[in-house]
């Protein structure tokens, strides 16, 4: 799609690497399923195109480069059922197993806020490409609008070290660059003014090895300290709990500021998505790969859109902007066993499912 601002997407080649910028710069390159469709189809076609040694991606404007996905026209969908939504999840998760297996460096310009769809398209890529950089703020907020952190969200932070993980899925807490490197969302950190002269570097037809260009922008640029990692030691004690109500009472237990924060802010949220996503960030793990993990996340956001979570979550923060969601149902204790387990059946009919299978 062509707006104001030009096409959606900005596909081009560059020296010898295959650029992709996201090009929605007002609404923060929030992700549209012709994004993700053109997205598939220019890196299917480098695959085998020789001149193409790599992959860039970043967003237009200096603002972010994926704020998530477009839940706003998802929403506006509801009417006439899921399937807008079940094609959207298929088709963007498809691309994420895609990026994490491109057989092609893939370097993420993750500049700017990233977000939800944005970590899907950049913190999956593999080769050690992930660039944050000062203005680098990452979160998986979805535990807000009803849902769970998708985008293999559940595969990234149930591996993270210790229980931070657990703290970023429940609570959406914002991450710096720093912290993504940190908790395995990214592994180099370069000042933003340095951006274009990596580009340049990757792009330069004669130049280093683009794996060598890498290397040197993380040996040249040592990692800040990261906020999150000073907490490490709490966070690990009070979200290791067993459950989300274990977790609420433990956070009683400190005064710290931050702590406190992250009370009220899982009081705000989804009963019914929080404690299906504590389940889904423990099983994750055991799961094998990020495509079995994608599976599950398409089972729980297609359940959770059904069920209406997911409408009544975008409509309290981005319609009626009430920030008072009437969530079903309303209190945690509410929430049993049989509720989460049918958020983890199977979709029918099978074949709307994504299908992924990991490489043998």
């Amino acid at each position: 799609m062509t707006t104001a601002d030009g096409p959606e997407t900005i596909i081009r080649r560059e020296g010898r690497a295959g650029r992709i910028t996201l090009n929605r710069p007002k609404a923060l390159n929030a992700l549209t399923l012709g994004m993700v469709r053109d997205t598939r189809v220019a890196l299917d076609s480098w695959i085998g195109d020789d001149d193409v040694k790599l992959v860039i991606l970043d967003g237009a404007g200096e603002r972010a480069l994926c704020a998530g996905g477009d839940v706003r026209t998802l929403y506006d969908s509801r009417a006439a059922g899921s399937g807008l939504a079940r094609t959207f999840w298929r088709e963007e998760y498809q691309l994420n197993a895609l990026i994490h297996r491109y057989p092609k460096p893939f370097v993420a310009l993750m500049d700017g806020i990233v977000m939800g769809g944005g970590i899907g398209l950049s913190a999956h890529a593999q080769g050690g490409g992930r660039v944050v950089t000062e203005r680098s703020m990452l979160a998986m907020p979805e535990t807000g609008i009803g849902l769970i952190p998708d985008v293999g969200g559940t595969w990234l932070l149930g591996r993270a070290i210790g229980e931070l993980g657990i703290y970023l899925g429940l609570t959406g807490a914002r991450m710096t660059g720093a912290d993504a490197i940190q908790t395995g969302f990214a592994d180099i950190h370069v000042p933003s003014g340095a951006l274009g002269p990596l580009v340049a570097d990757l792009v330069a037809p004669d130049g280093e090895h683009p794996a060598d260009v890498l290397d040197a922008a993380r040996e040249n640029h040592p990692v800040p300290n990261s906020p999150l990692m000073d907490l490490k030691p709490e966070i690990d004690r009070i979200f290791g709990g067993s459950s989300v109500a274990a977790i609420l009472d433990q956070l009683q237990t400190t005064t710290a500021d931050w702590a406190q924060k992250a009370r009220a802010d899982l009081l705000q949220k989804s009963p019914l998505a929080l404690v299906a996503t504590l389940r889904a960030l423990r099983e994750a793990p055991r799961l094998g790969s990020l495509e079995a993990a994608l599976n599950v996340e398409f089972r729980l956001c297609t359940h959770l859109f059904e069920h209406g979570e997911f409408n009544e979550g975008v409509r309290a923060l981005l319609v009626d902007k009430d920030k008072s969601p009437r969530w079903q149902p309303p209190q945690l204790g509410d929430v049993t066993p049989a509720m989460v387990d049918r958020l983890f059946q199977p979709v029918t009919p099978a074949g709307d499912e994504p299908g992924l299978r990991s490489p043998a």
